[in-house]
C-alpha cells in the first residue's frame, strides 16, 4: 500500500496538477499563463486567464509522464510547449500527440480509448489508461479537439494500489457510463468544471453536470478543478458546491486553491489487479 505521505496531489491551477506516488511524479495538462495572458482555443477563439499558477514550468519538479487530456491553449500552452523537456513522454490523444510530434517533442504517446501504457520502475509501475470524454454535444464536437480522460493506476507488480480518474474536459455524455462499469473501484476522482462556453456551446461540464459526474463515477473522494481561472469558463466553483450539496455527496469533495498540496487517501479497496483492455505498454 502506499504510504499516503508520499502520495499527493499538488494543485497548479486549472487542470495542472503534480500528482506523486509511488515513487511516480505525473503533470497533468501544463498550463503557465498568467493571469492577463490569452490561451487560443482554435478558429481564432481565445479566452483570457483570471488567476496565477502556483508554480512557473522553471520551478517543477522532475517529472517522470505528462498526462494531456487534449490540445487547447489552457491544457497546454507556449510556455509549455517551450519549457518542458522535448524528452518528457507525453501521453495523450492520438490527436495531439501528432502535434506534439511537430513541435519537437520526441515521446508523445497516442491513445485511443481503453488504450493504456505502462511505466515501469523497479516492482512499482504506473499505468494510464485513456477513457471516454466528449467535448461537445452532436456535430459541434467535429470543431474541437479530440479528448481524453484518463485512469491512473499506481501499485506494484501486477496489482493497482491506488486508482485516480481524471475526466478531462468533457459534458455528461452516455458513453461515460462505461468507465464505471470498467473501473468500478475509483479511490480519487478528479473532475474538469467551469461551464466553459464556446460558440455558444457548453463544452465543460456545470456544476450540475460536475455533481451528476460524481453520482456515476463513484469514487472515494473528489477533487473539482478547471473552474473560474478563464473568462470563458461560464459556471463557478459555488454551482457545483451548492449541487453537491443538494445530492448529499460533501463528505466526498475536498477543494484546494492553487498552491495547496491533497495528501491522497490510503484506498478501502486494498490492491487489486489491473485492468487491461488494450494497450502499447
Amino acid at each position: 500500500m502506499p504510504d499516503p505521505v508520499d502520495a499527493s496531489v499538488f494543485f497548479v491551477g486549472n487542470a495542472t496538477l503534480i500528482i506523486r506516488s509511488h515513487d511516480f511524479t505525473v503533470l497533468t495538462d501544463p498550463n503557465f499563463l498568467h493571469r492577463g495572458q490569452r490561451a487560443h482555443l482554435g478558429w481564432g477563439l481565445s479566452t483570457r486567464r483570471r488567476t496565477e499558477p502556483a508554480l512557473d514550468v522553471t520551478e517543477l519538479p522532475a517529472v517522470d509522464l505528462v498526462v494531456l487530456s487534449h490540445m487547447h491553449g489552457d491544457h497546454w500552452d507556449r510556455i509549455a510547449r517551450d519549457g518542458l523537456d522535448k524528452d518528457i513522454p507525453i501521453v495523450t490523444t492520438r490527436h495531439a500527440a501528432r502535434r506534439l510530434r511537430r513541435q519537437g517533442f520526441r515521446n508523445p504517446i497516442g491513445l485511443t480509448t481503453w488504450e493504456h501504457h505502462s511505466v515501469r520502475r523497479g516492482d512499482r509501475c504506473l499505468t494510464v489508461t485513456a477513457t471516454p470524454a466528449r467535448h461537445a454535444p452532436g456535430p459541434a464536437r467535429m470543431l474541437l479537439p479530440p479528448v481524453m480522460g484518463s485512469v491512473l493506476d499506481f501499485g506494484h507488480g501486477d496489482q493497482a494500489e491506488l486508482r485516480l480518474h481524471i475526466s478531462g474536459d468533457t459534458i455528461m455524455d452516455p458513453s461515460l457510463a462505461e468507465i464505471p462499469r470498467r473501473f468500478p473501484d475509483i479511490d480519487v476522482g478528479i473532475v474538469h468544471l467551469g461551464g466553459t462556453r464556446v460558440l455558444g456551446l457548453t463544452v465543460t461540464m456545470d456544476g450540475l453536470q460536475g455533481a451528476e459526474w460524481l453520482r456515476l463515477i463513484g469514487p472515494e473522494s473528489a477533487l473539482p478543478v478547471h473552474y473560474d481561472d478563464y473568462e470563458a469558463f461560464a459556471s463557478p466553483l459555488s454551482d457545483f458546491r451548492h449541487h453537491v450539496r443538494r445530492i448529499g455527496l460533501t463528505h466526498l469533495v475536498h477543494y484546494l486553491m492553487h498552491g495547496e498540496t491533497y495528501q491522497l487517501p490510503v484506498p478501502r479497496q486494498g490492491p487489486r489487479p489491473y485492468r487491461r483492455t488494450t494497450g502499447q505498454g
